[in-house]
């Protein structure tokens, strides 16, 4: 678990170890999804089992109470995004493996993996002035994510392909900028040229980084 967004909580444990794995893995998928086009906040027991069609005494034997369940999707979320974003590019070293961290990111979009766009980028901007666990949640996972390409950068700097001169927290700053940019054009119109805009501003910005 070392490369996920998140921490998963004791319950989300605790409960994967004795539930039906296939059962809940189906209540979370929807979860996810539902969630980046009604919001994380209006992910409620009721109107999941509506979608899913589960009694709600059924959803609640998984999910003691809306918040467990937004946090248990954040959870899922997070390998989601491992499985889709970060594993892919594992093959790769230096900053080849950020360049296809940022490909497999665009990827994960233009194939849909939610409808919505990004789950992280949707869900943040619901919570962003709002304290509580699911913020927390949230706020970990943007962490994780700028830790894990500040790494590859310093990596791809020991490795002399990236400039000493870089500093990885600026140069991390600006990728990302250019994939949330994508995200958000993407999902707002539908436009894929974004999408293509944003590869070519990414290889653009590593380029120029090269030592």
């Amino acid at each position: 678990m070392g490369d996920l967004l998140t921490t998963p909580s004791d319950s989300f444990l605790k409960r994967r170890r004795s539930d039906g794995d296939r059962s809940r893995a189906a209540i979370l998928d929807a979860a996810t999804k539902l969630a980046t086009t009604e919001g994380l906040k209006g992910l409620s027991i009721g109107r999941l089992a509506d979608r899913i069609g589960m009694s709600k005494s059924g959803l609640y034997a998984h999910f003691g109470s809306k918040e467990e369940l937004q946090l248990s999707a954040i959870d899922t979320a997070s390998e989601i995004f491992v499985r889709e974003v970060i594993d892919p590019a594992r093959a790769e070293k230096g900053i080849a493996r950020l360049e296809a961290l940022g490909e497999q990111f665009l990827s994960y979009l233009e194939r849909d993996v939610f409808p919505g766009g990004c789950f992280f980028a949707a869900a943040q901007a619901e919570f962003d002035t709002h304290s509580g666990p699911v913020r927390e949640k949230l706020a970990e996972a943007h962490r994780r994510w700028l830790g894990y390409l500040e790494r590859q950068v310093r990596a791809a700097q020991e490795a002399g392909e990236i400039s000493a001169d870089e500093e990885p927290a600026q140069l991390v700053f600006e990728l990302k900028a250019l994939l949330n940019m994508a995200n958000s054009v993407f999902v707002l119109q539908r436009d894929r040229s974004a999408l293509e805009r944003a590869r070519r501003g990414y290889r653009s910005r590593l380029e120029a980084a090269r030592g």
